[in-house]
């Protein structure tokens, strides 16, 4: 299937090494995941509250369940460049996960319900993350909306001057600059079973259930990227 599909794709701006280990790790169904991660700094436990709120959100993670047919629909959009993001067996409910807004306030996944989204966990020293960051600048662009964003979640730790910097640099102009300097989101994630390394992206939808995830990178601006969102849209309960 993996030949098949470099075979029908566009080009893509991600390097064809990157997209084989996005394939792999679909292929092994989050078995095993592509990933760069940073040694540990500055990395903090739960406050007890978020802890209790992550608690209660587990509790009510069989709301999110998907039936049979937005199961089969969603598996079905995921190919090509996006062929690792695969529907979740057991969906989350992620209303509570915590960080910065782009105007450095804070808000939640709860804040964002009504809208679907593809939250993208990233940081300046993760080449992957770094090689993807324009693809997802370019779905934004193009495809942002009352009912879709990209949120691309920084996890660098220590000066905020780094993770702008390099946006500035690649000239990312779409994409608000969330940040979870403490790495409690990424490490909630991993507790989670949801996250290995970096970069790792969910489809969330619009009432905060987590739906599919993947850890690697992918063409997020390619045409399987923006079949894959307007499937996800379209499953609005």
């Amino acid at each position: 299937m993996a030949e098949d599909n470099k075979k029908t794709k566009p080009k893509s701006a991600i390097s064809p090494k990157m997209i084989l280990f996005a394939g792999i790790a679909g292929l092994l169904a989050g078995a095993i995941a592509v990933y760069v991660m940073e040694p540990p700094s500055g990395n903090v436990v739960p406050t007890q509250n978020t802890a209790s709120n992550a608690a209660a959100s587990t509790g009510d993670d069989a709301k999110c369940a998907l039936n049979q047919e937005q199961l089969a629909k969603l598996s079905a959009a995921a190919t090509g460049d996006v062929a690792a993001m695969q529907p979740s067996d057991k969906p989350a409910l992620l209303t509570y996960l915590q960080f910065d807004a782009p105007d450095g306030s804070k808000t939640t996944i709860g804040d964002m319900k009504g809208k679907t989204l593809l939250v993208n966990l990233w940081a300046s020293w993760c080449a992957p993350c770094r090689e993807e960051m324009p693809a997802l600048d370019k779905l934004q662009a193009e495809q942002g909306s009352d009912d879709f964003e990209v949120v691309a979640l920084n996890i660098d730790t220590g000066d905020i001057s780094k993770p702008k910097n390099f946006l500035n640099e690649i000239g990312v102009e779409k994409l608000g600059f969330y940040r979870d300097a403490s790495l409690t989101v990424f490490n909630d994630l991993k507790r989670r079973g949801l996250a290995f390394g970096l970069p790792v992206t969910l489809l969330i939808d619009e009432t905060g259930c987590q739906i599919a995830a993947m850890n690697g990178p992918a063409h997020w601006a390619g045409p399987d990227a923006v079949n894959l969102v307007n499937v996800a849209k379209n499953l609005r309960r």
